[in-house]
């Protein structure tokens, strides 16, 4: 019975990472790597900069990179700063070089602290979500000991809706976004939060400026 029962958890947390894999909130072969200016403001920048700064010579990322906070207030800066020093205190577990380009990192850049966290917690430790291939002698509480947490769920308020992340634990120290139901507002709640929270004062100034900047040569 208590083997069945394993599998069972097992098989439901296998289950999430597949959901995570297949549609979760963020695709991971779009979002970059190597530029770590740009993967630390990825998930602030509005699409027409996204598509901007990848065609700038190195000169012209570097001149997009001061225009793109003269152009913004210093209470956008400021909390832009504030998130990412929450960021490298709390995720480096996950992503020693660069903790903000993680699945929570890139949720907390541009949504801030969730108003609340509820826990999903996982009764047997082989139910622990791991990688596919992975068995359950293979996995270690090592790294970040999350008290046998199955899935973290961020809760933000938005308008009269309650948008909902919800993260699985991967060994030895990740959590992946996995799809989750019933947040057809979740795309309202990031959008408002590129625009607003973070958004240009001027946005025809700033576009303006943004064209004098040098491309690649193709």
């Amino acid at each position: 019975m208590t083997n069945d029962r394993s599998r069972c958890l097992i098989g439901f947390v296998a289950a999430l990472f597949m959901a995570s894999a297949a549609g979760g909130a963020f695709v991971s072969a779009a979002i970059p790597k190597k530029d770590a200016w740009y993967t630390q403001h990825y998930m602030i920048m509005q699409e027409f900069e996204r598509k901007l700064y990848r065609d700038l010579s190195d000169a012209g990322r570097l001149g997009f990179q001061e225009l793109f906070w003269a152009h913004r207030t210093a209470e956008a800066r400021g909390k832009f700063t504030a998130r990412m020093d929450y960021i490298m205190k709390n995720f480096k577990p996950e992503n020693r070089n660069q903790p903000w380009n993680t699945d929570r990192g890139r949720v907390y850049i541009l949504n801030g602290a969730p108003a609340s966290v509820d826990y999903d917690q996982n009764v047997s430790f082989n139910a622990q979500l791991m990688m596919p291939g992975q068995s359950s002698d293979q996995a270690s509480r090592s790294g970040e000991d999350l008290g046998a947490n199955r899935a973290e769920i961020w809760i933000y308020p938005y308008d009269q809706f309650f948008i909902k992340y919800t993260f699985a634990f991967v060994q030895p120290s990740q959590w992946k976004i996995t799809q989750t139901s019933g947040n057809r507002y979740m795309g309202e709640l990031e959008t408002f939060n590129r625009k607003v929270t973070f958004g240009v004062v001027d946005e025809a100034a700033y576009r303006q400026a943004l064209d004098g900047l040098e491309r690649r040569k193709k």
